[in-house]
C-alpha cells in the first residue's frame, strides 16, 4: 500500500501544468490554463487546469481530476502505477517512504493465508480422522467447522515446514511462528503438531494467527497460542469478531466469553453476537474493537465456579476504567457456555443473558454480600479484593461514580474510600552510577513524531468505494468515471487495490482506520446485492455528479462577476455564460432522475 501522505506529497511536487501540456496545448488564460478537451470532440476550447488547486475540469464531458487522475484517464494507467509514474518523475521514493514492515507484513499474510489453506485441508482428509471425531464429540458440525475455517496438524515435525521450503517461504514461517529451526541439525520443524487448529482472523476475515489444541497426543500444553507478529496483536484482538460483527451492530450488543470453542458452540445454536479473548486480559485495545462494532451492552458469559467467578473481577478492572456497560451472567455450576448452549439451546442461552444484572451490582455483591451490614473484618477484606479494580481507574469522574457506588453499598464515606483504595506509590530507582543524568524538571523535550492524522473520507464517496467493494461489476455502470475523481486519496488507494485483484479482505486489512470505519458504515447501508444496490449506487454517481456541476457552476460565477454590459461580452464570458445554461439543464436532469418514482409504478434508469 502506498502510504496517503506520499501521494499528497506527490501530487504537491507535480507541475499539473507542465504534465498536461505535453498532451494537450494550452493557453494561459488569467489565472488558469485552457486548451482543447482531449477526452472529447471539440472545436472550443473547454478544457481548463487550474494549477493553484492542481486538478483540471473539461466544461464539455464534465471530465475533472487531478494529476493522478489525468495519467489514468489519458494513458490508461492504473491508480498505483500512475502514482509511480509520477513517483519516479518528481523525485519521490515510495520504496522508502512505504512502513519498514510492509514487505514483512505482506510475507506474513501470504504465508499464514497458506497454513490456513493447509490445516483445513488436512482435516477433511484421512488424517483428520482424530480431530473430526474430536469435533463431533463436542457437537461442532462439519457446516461449523467450515464457517469458522477449522483444521488440523498431524503428529509428523515437519509437514508444513517442508511444504513452505517448497514454496521457498520458510524464512516466513519462522517470523510467524508457524515452524522453527532445529536446535542441533540443519532444517525446519512444525510449531503445531497434533493440534485441532482454530484460525484466528481479523474483523475483515483475513487470517492472522492460529489457536491450536492438543488432539490424541499426551505431551505439551492443551492450547498452543500463535506468537505475536506484525499481523497478530492478541490485545487488539477477539476471537470470533470477523463472524460476529454484523449480529453485534445488530443487536448493539456482544457475549464475551473466554474460550474458542465457546465461542463457536455458542455461534452453532445461533447466539451469533459471541467472541471471544485469545489467551489474554481484556484490553483497551479489546473494548475499542467492540466500539468500532457498535456495542453498546457486553455481557460476561463465564462459569459459575471459582474460576468464573475470579474471571468476572479480573475483567471488570478494564471495564470500569472505560464507563463501558457490562453486565454479568454466570452459567450453572460445572458448565461452560459451550455445554450449556448444547444442553439448553439458543432459547435457554437467551434467557440466560436476559437475567443478567450489571457488573458493579455483580461484583459487590461477590466480595460484599451483607453490604453495610457487614462487619468490619469483612469490609476491609472486600476493600482488598477492590484495590486492584479501583488501581486501574483514572482520576475523574469515573472513578467518583466508583467510589461513590462503593460508599453505598459498604455504608462508608466515599471521601475516605481515596485513600484505602489507593495503590502503594511505587518507589523511584536509583540510579547507577554512571547512568545518564535525566532532564530536569520542566526542561522542554523533543516532541515524538507522529504521523499525520487522516482525515475522515466523505460520507457519499465512502458509499461509492463500498458498493464497488460489494459488487465490483458497478464500476461499468459509472458514466461519469466518478472513481477518477474521488477526492479523498486514502478512499482512492482502497479502490485501487480492491480492483486490481489483492481482493476486498487485503483493500481493508491495510486501510487507515477512518478511511475503514467510514467504508464499514457505508456498507452497513447498502442494500445487500442485486438491483437494489445497483439503483443505489446509480444514485451515489448522480449526486457526485451534481457536486461536481455545483463546483462548475461557481467557477463560472466567479469567473463571469465582473463581466461587462451585454453588448461588451468578451468570446470567453459569452462561452462561459453558453455553459452555464447547459449545466443548468444537465443539472435539473440529473435532479429529476433522483426524485422517487410515483407510487406503483418504477422509474426508468436514463442515461446521463
Amino acid at each position: 500500500m502506498i502510504p496517503e501522505h506520499k501521494i499528497e506529497e506527490i501530487l504537491d511536487r507535480v507541475d499539473i501544468v507542465s504534465l498536461i501540456s505535453r498532451h494537450v496545448e494550452l493557453k494561459k488564460s488569467g489565472r488558469e490554463f485552457k486548451g482543447r478537451c482531449p477526452f472529447h470532440q471539440e472545436k472550443t476550447p473547454s478544457f481548463y487546469v487550474v494549477p493553484e488547486k492542481r486538478f483540471y475540469f473539461c466544461h464539455g464531458c464534465r471530465a475533472s481530476g487531478d494529476a493522478v487522475s489525468f495519467v489514468q484517464r489519458y494513458l490508461g494507467k492504473t491508480f498505483v502505477d500512475a502514482v509511480k509514474d509520477l513517483a519516479r518523475e518528481v523525485g519521490v521514493d515510495i520504496e522508502a517512504a512505504q512502513d519498514p514492515g510492509a514487505r514483512e507484513r505482506q510475507q506474513l499474510k501470504e504465508v499464514t493465508d497458506l497454513a490456513a489453506e493447509h490445516f483445513k485441508a488436512l482435516l477433511w482428509q484421512d488424517e483428520g480422522r482424530a480431530a473430526r471425531a474430536y469435533l463431533a464429540n463436542r457437537g461442532v458440525s462439519e457446516e461449523t467447522a467450515q464457517a469458522f475455517g477449522l483444521g488440523w496438524t498431524p503428529s509428523g515435525w515437519s509437514v508444513l515446514a517442508d511444504k513452505l521450503t517448497r514454496a521457498g517461504m520458510v524464512d516466513w514461517g519462522v517470523k510467524a511462528g508457524l515452524v522453527q529451526r532445529r536446535p542441533n541439525a540443519e532444517g525446519y520443524y512444525d510449531f503445531f503438531r497434533s493440534r485441532l487448529m482454530v484460525p484466528i482472523r481479523a474483523p475483515e476475515g483475513r487470517p492472522i494467527g492460529f489457536g491450536g489444541r492438543l488432539v490424541g497426543a499426551e505431551e505439551g500444553p492443551k492450547y498452543l497460542n500463535s506468537k505475536e507478529s506484525q499481523l497478530y496483536n492478541k490485545s487488539e484482538t477477539l476471537y470470533g469478531m470477523d463472524q460476529a460483527r454484523d449480529e453485534v451492530r445488530k443487536r448493539k450488543a456482544a457475549v464475551l466469553v473466554e474460550g474458542y470453542f465457546d465461542c463457536i458452540g455458542l455461534h452453532q445454536v445461533g447466539v451469533r453476537h459471541a467472541v471471544a479473548l485469545c489467551s489474554t486480559a481484556l484490553t483497551p485495545g479489546h473494548l475499542q474493537l467492540l466500539r468500532r462494532a457498535e456495542a453498546r451492552d457486553l455481557i460476561l458469559l463465564l462459569d459459575g465456579d471459582q474460576a468464573g467467578l475470579n474471571a468476572v473481577e479480573r475483567l471488570a478492572g478494564p471495564l470500569f476504567a472505560a464507563g463501558a456497560a457490562a453486565r454479568v451472567a454466570l452459567l450453572p455450576q460445572g458448565d461452560d457456555p459451550d455445554t450449556f448452549a448444547r444442553r439448553e439451546g439458543s432459547d435457554g442461552v437467551e434467557r440466560l443473558l436476559q437475567g443478567a444484572r450489571p457488573l458493579t451490582s455483580h461484583i459487590f455483591a461477590s466480595v460484599l454480600p451483607q453490604g453495610a451490614q457487614a462487619s468490619f473484618e469483612e469490609k476491609m477484606a472486600a476493600l482488598e479484593r477492590l484495590k486492584p479494580m479501583a488501581a486501574q481507574l483514572p482520576m475523574g469522574l469515573v472513578r467518583s461514580a466508583f467510589l461513590n457506588a462503593v460508599g453505598s453499598h459498604f455504608g462508608l464515606p466515599a471521601g475516605d474510600l481515596e485513600g484505602a483504595l489507593r495503590p502503594k506509590p511505587a518507589t523511584k530507582p536509583v540510579p547507577k552510577p554512571g547512568a545518564p543524568a535525566q532532564a530536569a524538571p520542566g526542561a522542554q523535550r523533543p516532541p515524538a513524531a507522529r504521523p499525520a492524522p487522516v482525515r475522515p473520507p466523505d460520507a457519499l464517496e465512502a458509499m461509492y468505494v463500498a458498493a464497488t467493494l460489494r459488487e465490483p461489476r458497478l464500476m461499468a455502470r459509472d458514466s461519469f468515471r466518478t472513481g477518477d475523481e474521488l477526492s479523498h486519496t486514502g478512499l482512492r488507494v482502497v479502490l485501487a487495490h480492491a480492483t486490481s485483484g489483492q481482493g476486498v479482505e487485503d483493500a481493508l486489512f491495510e486501510a487507515a482506520e477512518p478511511v475503514k470505519r467510514a467504508i464499514e458504515v457505508a456498507l452497513r447501508q447498502l442494500p445487500e446485492a442485486g438491483a437494489a444496490l445497483e439503483q443505489t449506487f446509480l444514485t451515489v454517481c448522480r449526486k457526485l455528479m451534481l457536486r461536481r456541476i455545483d463546483e462548475q457552476l461557481g467557477y463560472i460565477e466567479k469567473a463571469t462577476k465582473q463581466a461587462p454590459g451585454a453588448y461588451d461580452l468578451t468570446e470567453e464570458t459569452r462561452r462561459l455564460l453558453t455553459e452555464r445554461i447547459e449545466l443548468l439543464a444537465l443539472k435539473k436532469r440529473v435532479l429529476d432522475e433522483l426524485k422517487p418514482a410515483p407510487t406503483g409504478t418504477k422509474a426508468p434508469v436514463q442515461p446521463v
